[in-house]
């Protein structure tokens, strides 16, 4: 995926009403989840239905080293309609060799069955341990068992939320209901992630469905401008995963033609909002987070430029740790910006934390040290660096760095 140094999304003007239902919220949607024995505890396996033809259109993991059911909802996804995706957790299917592929393959087959529909229409996505083959025995049932269960219920949207869960500690889902031209229009979305969190996209999966009528050339550009300023903005500890994957659905079930001018900005607006809210969740979810941390950086002379160093001060182990100690190490901040090779001038910089001036001119400035500490102290941190070279910017989204997120991952095996 592309999207480096992105600028912040606009204020949205679109009025949201929030509902239950997370995937299934939007007309014409089904959901359906088990626990298989893929991962040890809860819910592993879970199917997602439109019942009628949708468009579709995703987004995948930059990574040159990629899993077997990313290669195969690549090619699927260009071909036509979808009606579904099977996704599991516990597994992520990658680097399993040709087996992999075929048992990828098996899934969407399996998932035609069940629903009575045709292979192509089924997409396929995976998360969890690299390396491992999938235990297809248990998939297959798995399959089966939550095809039996495919429900518009609330309760199955958040089951499936929670059937793709890795290291996350909660599901994270939202839906939400707009007017469009005398319609209403809903969209729900589902992700998953919490660690291998670095743009472009992250190890996470990310499933939106819509009742709204699109074509699909529409639906490519609303979801990368979306995941722009979204899941392309977010960052825990810099590694890209094998499996990253987006998908959006739309299935046109609440009528009309084809959203035009005001009713797709207002759509654009809504999707965006519901990326952003899902984004923001897997970096407060980040393994052992405490703090969720914006960066800042303006006055670039390129938006790239921005980016790259945003991306260095919020990927940064010596600033995460700062903030997870509430030391405001104006240092580690400045250095990590000027190790980036973009050529800065070190007397126009000015460093905020929060709206309190700490860096300037070269030279630290000091401030009210109470108000700093309270700063420091808070769940929600800003950090603002401007350059003072020009008029681009870019934000990135991160969190601190704790021992649990060492010891999460140290325990993490393969």
């Amino acid at each position: 995926m592309q999207g480096a140094g992105v600028k912040p999304a606009p204020t949205p003007m679109t009025k949201y009403q929030e509902i239950p239902g997370g995937v299934v919220a939007p007309a014409g949607f089904l959901a359906g989840a088990c626990a298989c024995g893929i991962k040890q505890g809860g819910y592993d396996l879970a199917l997602l239905l439109s019942n009628r033809p949708a468009r579709a259109v995703a987004l995948f993991t930059t990574n040159q080293i990629v899993a077997a059911p990313v290669r195969l909802s690549r090619e699927t996804v260009k071909k036509g309609p979808i009606r579904a995706v099977v996704v599991n957790g516990g597994n992520a299917n990658a680097c399993t060799g040709a087996q992999g592929y075929l048992n990828a393959m098996a899934m969407a087959e399996a998932t035609a069955r069940e629903l009575g529909l045709s292979p192509s229409e089924v997409l396929v996505a995976s998360t969890g341990i690299i390396g491992q083959p999938l235990p297809m025995d248990k998939v297959l049932a798995g399959i089966r068992e939550a095809g039996k269960k495919m429900s518009r219920d609330p309760e199955h949207g958040r089951s499936f939320t929670r059937a793709i869960m890795t290291t996350d500690t909660s599901p994270k889902e939202l839906a939400l209901k707009i007017d469009a031209g005398g319609r209403t229009i809903t969209l729900g979305g589902a992700a998953k992630g919490a660690g291998m969190i670095a743009p472009n996209m992250a190890t996470m999966l990310a499933f939106i469905t819509t009742d709204a009528t699109l074509t699909k050339r529409q639906l490519k550009a609303c979801l990368q401008k979306a995941v722009n300023h979204s899941f392309n903005q977010i960052t825990i500890d810099g590694h890209m995963s094998t499996n990253d994957t987006v998908i959006l659905m739309a299935n046109g079930a609440s009528g009309g033609p084809c959203l035009r001018g005001r009713d797709l900005t207002a759509f654009q607006e809504a999707l965006g909002h519901l990326c952003q809210v899902l984004a923001r969740a897997i970096v407060k979810d980040g393994e052992g987070a405490t703090k969720f941390v914006r960066v800042l950086v303006k006055g670039a002379r390129k938006e790239k430029e921005a980016g790259v160093i945003a991306r260095a001060i919020a990927n940064s182990p010596l600033v995460k740790t700062a903030i997870n100690g509430e030391d405001p190490n104006w240092g580690r901040i400045i250095s990590a910006a000027g190790a980036t090779g973009i050529t800065l001038d070190e007397k126009r910089l000015r460093l905020y934390i929060g709206e309190s001036l700490i860096f300037e001119g070269g030279v630290p400035v000091a401030g009210p040290a109470q108000e700093l500490k309270n700063i420091m102290q808070g769940k929600e941190l800003d950090l603002r660096l401007e350059l003072g070279l020009g008029r681009s910017e870019a934000e990135v989204w991160t969190c601190d760095l704790s021992e649990k997120y060492v010891t999460i991952n140290a325990r993490y095996h393969t």
